[in-house]
C-alpha cells in the first residue's frame, strides 16, 4: 500500500489485528467472534496475531484452539510476563498486512469501530487512536488518567485525548519505523508524530469488564510521567546530548565560577582572602559542571556508535541505481 492520503482499496489490502493478552481466558472467544464479523464485512484479506504475555491461566490452550479454529490465526507465546510494550512490539515484527489494528483482549473496545478507524486511514492519517469519550472506568482510573494525557499532550506536542487507548490503526509503514519497548507504549502516537507520521484520532465506544480484573494498578501512572521523560529524551536528544548535557553544564559552571571572580577581584584590591560558604558552593558547583560535561562527552560517544546504525522513516525513496532503504532497525 502506498504512504500518503491515497484512498484504500481493501481488495487489495491486508489487514492485521495485533491482540496482546494477558489472562484473559474467558474474554478471547467471544473476542474472536466479534472480530470476524467485522473482518467478514470488511471484505478483505486479514489475519490475527494474538501475543500471550506470559499468562497464568488457561489463556494458551484457548489460543491454541482458535489456531486449530482457524489457519488466520497466528500465536506467539512468552515464557513470562514481558509487559505490553514487548507484545507489541513482537506483534509488529510478526504481521504482515498493510494495515495493523490493536485491540486489548478484555472486551472494553468495540471491535465495530474498525471500520471507523479506517476511514480516517482513508483521509490521509498514518496512525489513528481511539478516545474512548464515555469511559466505563471507575473514578480512580478515569482521573489520574485524565491528568496524564493531559500533561503528556502539552509536553510531547501531539493533541489527542487519549494516549494510552489500545485501540489503535496503523499504516504498514508506521509500525516499521518506530521501537516499542519498557513501557513506552502509552507514547507510541508520540513516537509516530516525532518520525514525521500524521496521527489522528477518532471517538470509540467503551465497555465495562466483563471478565477477569484489570491488569494495571494506580503506579502505572507515576511510572508513566517517568517513561514520557526517556520519550522525550530518547527521541529529542538522542542523536546530541551534549546540547542538553552541555547546556547544563554551562549553567553551573557559570554559577560556580561567578562568586570565585568576584572573591578573586577582592583578594587583588587587597582585601583579605578567607574561606567563606559561598566560596565552598561555588567549587562544587564547578566540580558538578565538570562531571557532568564529562557525562555528555561519553553519551557523545554512545550517540556516535548508533548513529552507523540509525534508520530513517521515509515518506518516498526512489532513487535510481539505490537499494530500498532498510526498515527501522526494531528490537524489544
Amino acid at each position: 500500500m502506498a504512504v500518503g492520503s491515497e484512498r484504500v482499496s481493501l481488495s487489495a489490502v491486508k489487514v492485521s489485528v495485533v491482540i496482546p493478552c494477558y489472562n484473559e481466558q474467558d474474554a478471547l472467544p467471544e473476542l474472536f467472534e466479534r472480530i470476524e464479523a467485522v473482518m467478514a464485512e470488511m471484505k478483505c484479506d486479514y489475519e490475527y496475531v494474538f501475543v500471550d504475555d506470559g499468562s497464568t491461566d488457561r489463556t494458551i490452550a484457548v489460543l491454541r484452539a482458535l489456531r486449530e479454529r482457524s489457519p488466520r490465526v497466528g500465536l506467539i507465546s512468552f515464557r513470562r510476563n514481558y509487559g505490553k510494550s514487548a507484545a507489541l512490539n513482537e506483534g509488529f515484527r510478526a504481521a504482515s498486512g498493510d494495515l495493523v489494528v490493536t485491540i486489548d483482549a478484555d472486551l472494553q473496545d468495540d471491535p465495530a469501530e474498525i471500520p471507523n478507524l479506517l476511514k480516517r486511514i482513508q483521509g490521509g492519517a498514518d496512525l489513528v487512536s481511539g478516545w474512548k469519550q464515555n469511559r466505563q472506568d471507575p473514578p480512580s482510573k478515569r482521573l489520574p488518567s485524565r491528568v496524564f494525557n493531559r500533561v503528556t499532550s502539552i509536553v510531547t506536542g501531539v493533541k489527542l485525548h487519549d494516549f494510552n487507548c489500545g485501540f489503535k490503526m496503523y499504516r504498514r509503514e508506521v509500525t516499521d519505523a518506530i521501537t516499542v519497548y519498557g513501557e513506552l507504549h502509552r507514547f507510541i502516537p508520540a513516537l509516530a508524530a516525532w518520525e514525521g507520521f500524521r496521527v489522528d484520532e477518532v471517538g470509540v465506544r467503551h465497555f465495562k469488564r466483563k471478565y477477569g480484573k484489570s491488569k494495571y494498578g494506580s503506579r502505572r501512572f507515576l511510572n508513566g510521567f517517568f517513561d514520557l521523560i526517556t520519550t522525550m529524551f530518547v527521541t529529542r536528544r538522542a542523536l546530541n546530548p551534549l546540547h542538553l548535557f552541555g547546556r547544563v553544564a554551562l549553567i553551573l559552571f557559570v554559577l560556580g565560577l561567578a562568586p570565585q571572580i568576584y572573591f578573586l577581584a577582592q583578594w587583588l584590591a587587597g582585601d583579605g582572602l578567607r574561606v567563606r560558604p559561598i566560596m565552598l558552593l561555588g567549587f562544587v558547583l564547578i566540580i558538578v559542571a565538570i562531571q557532568v560535561a564529562s557525562i555528555g562527552l561519553l553519551a557523545e560517544l554512545i550517540s556516535a556508535r548508533a548513529a552507523r546504525e540509525t534508520v530513517y522513516a521515509f515518506k518516498e525513496y526512489d532513487v535510481r541505481g539505490e537499494r530500498a532503504p532498510r526498515a527501522r532497525a526494531r528490537s524489544a
